[in-house]
């Protein structure tokens, strides 16, 4: 699982790239660790290559949306891919987060 973060004039832009299962889940925390507190920045997440998403990165994705609700930014998924996309159907994340 690759995971790059780009912080940009207005916002962070994050690309997930493989599966987000439970053995990527510690390092992608990590790696996410800045978006815990976006300072007002907008986080927008390309999801493209985003192959499979575990209840771990879920749990990821909630972490990262209350951290930017609190600070008064929104978070984004961009490009969720059918199977990715029916897992948030089927949890209600689909209710929680700004889907394009």
């Amino acid at each position: 699982m690759k995971t790059t973060i780009q912080q940009l004039e207005d916002k962070f832009l994050v690309t997930f790239d493989g599966e987000l299962d439970t053995a990527a889940a510690a390092e992608v925390e990590q790696t996410l660790q800045p978006l815990y507190n976006s300072n007002g920045l907008d986080v927008i997440i390309d999801c493209e290559k985003l192959e499979y998403i575990a209840s771990s990165g879920l749990r990821i994705l909630i972490s990262i949306l209350k951290g930017a609700k609190a600070g008064g930014s929104k978070v984004v998924l961009k490009q969720l891919n059918e199977d990715i996309l029916s897992v948030f159907k089927m949890t209600g994340f689909i209710s929680l987060f700004e889907i394009e």
